[in-house]
C-alpha cells in the first residue's frame, strides 16, 4: 500500500473554496448509498483475510495491487456521503458527473475484479473519477489544482491520481446515453429495494457519446452494483 498523505487532515487545513449550491441533487444520496454498501463489504472480506491470515501479513495483501496508489494511510473521517456533497457544493459540476464517475469506477473494478473499493482508496477514486466526469461531461469546469484543494489532496498527487486512473480503464471514458440511463436506473432501484422513496436521478447528460459497449446487467438489481465486476 503506497504511504498517501492523510486526506482528513489535509480538509482540515484548508481554506473553503466558495460553495455554489445549496440544493442537495438526489443522485449524491443514492450514490453515497450503493458505495456505502460496496465498501462495507469490501471492509469485511479484507477483514476476514487478515483472520485466516492469522497475523502474518495484511489482508490487503491478497488484494490486487491495482488501486495501490489511492489508498491513504488510514480511512478518512468524512463520510461518504459528506464527501459527495463537498465536491458537489464546491466545484460546480452536473450532477450527471457522478453518475459517469461511478461508471469509470465500475468499469475499473470491471476490468480490474482482483481490486477492491475499500475505505482506504473510495475517497481518493471519487474525487479521480468525478474530476474526469467533469472534464468530459461540462463546457466549464475547475482544474485539477481546484479539485485538489477541495478533495484534500495535493495537486501533486491528484494528477498522478489522474494519470493512473486513466491508463487503468485505457481511455475508456466515454458513456452513451443508454449505459448512463442504465446506471440511472440502478441506483434508483437500489434506493427503492433498501426502503426509500420512489425518486429520480436528475438527468442532464447530452446524448453525444458513441461507446455502446454492453458491460452492466441492472436486472441484478440486489448487488451494490450493476455489473458482476463489483461483486
Amino acid at each position: 500500500m503506497l504511504g498517501s498523505g492523510d486526506l482528513t487532515s489535509n480538509l482540515g487545513g484548508r481554506s473553503e473554496p466558495s460553495p455554489s449550491e445549496s440544493t442537495t441533487p438526489r443522485v449524491l444520496t443514492m450514490l453515497s448509498h450503493v458505495i456505502e454498501k460496496l465498501v462495507a463489504r469490501n471492509d469485511k472480506l479484507v477483514d476476514g483475510m487478515d483472520k485466516n491470515l492469522d497475523g502474518m501479513s495484511s489482508g490487503l495483501a491478497r488484494v490486487g495491487k491495482s488501486l495501490n496508489v489511492f489508498h491513504g494511510v488510514r480511512a478518512p473521517n468524512i463520510s461518504i456521503v459528506k464527501y459527495l456533497e463537498r465536491l458537489y457544493k464546491y466545484t460546480s459540476c452536473s450532477p450527471s458527473c457522478f453518475v459517469v464517475g461511478y461508471v469509470y469506477i465500475d468499469r475499473l473494478t470491471h476490468k480490474h475484479p482482483d481490486s477492491l473499493v475499500i475505505s482506504l482508496n473510495v475517497h481518493r477514486l471519487l474525487v479521480t473519477s468525478v474530476m474526469v466526469a467533469s472534464k468530459m461531461l461540462d463546457d466549464v469546469h475547475y482544474n485539477n489544482a481546484f479539485y485538489a484543494r477541495v478533495g484534500g489532496v495535493s495537486n501533486a498527487e491528484l494528477n498522478r491520481l489522474e494519470m493512473e486512473f486513466l491508463f487503468l480503464l485505457d481511455f475508456g471514458v466515454t458513456v452513451s446515453s443508454r449505459v448512463f440511463e442504465s446506471y440511472c436506473l440502478h441506483l434508483e432501484k437500489e434506493m427503492m429495494l433498501n426502503g426509500g422513496a420512489s425518486q429520480k436521478i436528475e438527468r442532464a447528460i447530452v446524448s453525444n457519446a458513441v461507446d455502446d459497449v454492453t458491460e452492466i446487467s441492472v436486472e441484478d438489481t440486489q448487488s451494490s452494483s450493476p455489473t458482476q465486476g463489483m461483486d
